[in-house]
């Protein structure tokens, strides 16, 4: 999910165009001018300001045909597992809440029980969720927010403080209180289908989100990163996990008003060892299932591609609308995306690093660019858009984003496999 429309030329989304964020929310049609009854007298918060190394989360989903990625977090003073799907172009965690709920989806598990430790409206947590600096306060005891999302999903909610059950690769398991949202009433698009998922984990800059508050309890340095697998699954993660020196770097733009994780420099598309379009940002993005790029370099490689699958004797498929460019080889289905790539050519985006002479660059092989459909045929995982954003296109890499640092850093990676340690969160 994205909050908002960020002007790039190349704009990387993991995907889910969100297609992923095809809806998964109820359509019980009912005002959203109510009270939410979270109610009752906070309780005493917590903090525990111990040192605990990292954390990790296997990742459940794919691209295709699932169209999402979530992992299972255990919430509440009694904890209960919920899915949520993770999104790094937004802040807020929250779930599908029985506050009463107004309009909300069916889910995998039973619907939040709030917690009575409301966050207060003049809270710096609830102030970082309001559109205008200077706002209103209908209800000075709770925080009211609307979170509103580029995909027109929307989720009308009250934050609170609840228990999160989290295991530290150092072998501790701690409760950690932190806030997110009891989202009661929800929009989405009519047209979308039902993913099975509880709500979002928000995994953005700001500070009401999942890394901004482990690391405000200092529990782990403000690096969040994920390995996505072009076979489905991998993992997230919070704090350092991987060796900085084996990372190709890029400076993360420094606009604080975004809550999304773009490069600060100019990026350029590189075809068959030729420069290409120059574009201004690439975003990265968890929050939508496949890769977008503006109109200009959206053509390029379409172009490209199609002159390469001519000359290597594949076709394109007119009646696969699964998305709107795909291509058969006219013998048989291909059985997977291994088979297909031998047709395709990598292509990839070099990031000018301030020194001109100084590029880092983001390879992109056939593999984090098609999906096969279920008509056997190889369709491109990128989309014409105003933006470039990516989410196919990170699959099959270690991707961290270091707050710390405002760098944004990655490497070739075998996601299918989770990081030596014993303890971390299914």
């Amino acid at each position: 999910m994205k909050i908002g429309k960020v002007g790039f030329l190349v704009f990387l989304v993991l995907v889910l165009s969100w297609s992923t964020c095809s809806a998964w929310f109820g359509n019980n049609k009912q005002k959203r001018d109510k009270k939410s009854n979270v109610t009752g007298e906070a309780t005493t918060s917590w903090v525990l300001n111990r040192p605990g190394s990292s954390i990790v989360f296997k990742v459940h989903g794919n691209v295709y045909p699932v169209g999402f990625y979530n992992v299972t977090l255990n919430i509440g003073q009694w904890p209960r597992p919920y899915f949520l799907d993770i999104d790094t172009g937004s802040d807020l965690t929250w779930l599908q809440c029985d506050a009463p709920c107004i309009r909300c989806s069916q889910t995998p598990h039973p619907l939040y029980e709030p917690s009575n430790d409301l966050v207060a409206c003049k809270d710096p947590l609830c102030a970082s969720l309001q559109p205008l600096d200077e706002y209103e306060c209908q209800h000075p005891d709770q925080c009211d927010y609307q979170i509103d999302y580029a995909d027109h999903y929307s989720s009308l909610g009250v934050l609170l403080r609840d228990v999160y059950i989290l295991n530290f690769t150092n072998g501790l398991q701690l409760k950690v209180r932190m806030a997110l949202g009891c989202g009661y009433d929800q929009i989405f698009p009519t047209s979308s289908s039902y993913h099975p998922l509880d709500g979002v984990l928000g995994l953005g800059r700001g500070k009401t989100s999942f890394i901004s508050q482990l690391n405000a309890q200092g529990l782990v340095p403000n690096v969040v990163g994920h390995c996505l697998s072009a076979q489905g699954g991998g993992y997230i993660f919070f704090g350092d996990l991987h060796d900085s020196s084996r990372l190709i770097w890029t400076p993360m733009s420094s606009k604080h008003h975004s809550k999304h994780y773009s490069s600060a420099g100019a990026a350029e598309m590189v075809l068959g060892g030729k420069a290409g379009i120059a574009a201004s940002s690439v975003t990265f993005d968890t929050g939508s299932s496949y890769t977008y790029f503006n109109s200009n370099s959206y053509q390029a490689l379409l172009s490209w591609l199609k002159k390469e699958a001519r000359r290597k004797g594949i076709k394109e498929a007119p009646d696969d609308h699964t998305v709107p460019v795909c291509w058969h080889n006219g013998k048989r289905p291909f059985k997977s995306i291994r088979e297909a790539t031998k047709y395709f050519n990598p292509f990839s985006l070099t990031f000018r690093n301030g020194n001109a002479k100084l590029k880092s660059h983001f390879q992109i092989p056939p593999q984090a660019y098609l999906i096969i459909s279920n008509k056997g045929n190889a369709c491109l995982g990128i989309l014409n858009a105003s933006e470039v954003g990516m989410d196919i296109s990170m699959l099959d890499k270690v991707m961290v984003f270091d707050n710390e640092k405002q760098l944004i850093g990655w490497a070739p990676a075998n996601c299918d496999r989770l990081p030596k340690s014993t303890y971390f969160t299914i």
